[in-house]
């Protein structure tokens, strides 16, 4: 057992975190993602919801300070500006652990792109449509 850790993130979820460095993406995946045949390493979370499972990576996991977005989600197919429900519970639980950084989208097939090159995706049981984030490394600054 480990003090101050979500329980959420077993030992394969917090190898992968650990492993990643600065400029890195996990990616947080719905249930309809295809995410075992995709390449990089699958990690499940069945019966996790991707609200749930970004709330637990993100505190212990910075986001990238330089690049303009690290918090990344899949638009909707066929309407880019739609904002399902579950973006709002995404924003939100960005900006409570990362306040500078703001959820931003991506076109579909960019998004398989760019998940292809993740250092692992964390596939959970999220049923809400949309339910996918791909997130950016950052660094740990020094305190003081």
């Amino acid at each position: 057992m480990l003090k101050n850790i979500p329980p959420l993130l077993g030992p394969e979820l917090l190898s992968a975190l650990r492993a990643m460095g600065h400029g890195d993406e996990i990616a947080i995946v719905d249930a309809n993602f295809p995410a075992e045949f995709l390449g990089p390493m699958a990690i499940r979370l069945d019966g996790t919801s991707a609200t749930e499972a970004l709330d637990a990576v993100l505190t212990v996991m910075p986001l990238d300070d330089f690049v303009d977005k690290a918090a990344i989600g899949m638009a909707v197919v066929g309407d880019s500006t739609a904002r399902p429900p579950i973006y709002d519970e995404f924003s939100a639980i960005i900006a409570r652990h990362e306040p500078n950084h703001a959820f931003s989208t991506l076109e579909r097939f960019a998004f398989y792109d760019r998940a292809r090159k993740a250092a692992a995706v964390v596939q959970t049981g999220e049923a809400r449509l949309y339910g996918n984030i791909i997130l950016k490394m950052g660094i740990i600054r020094p305190q003081g």
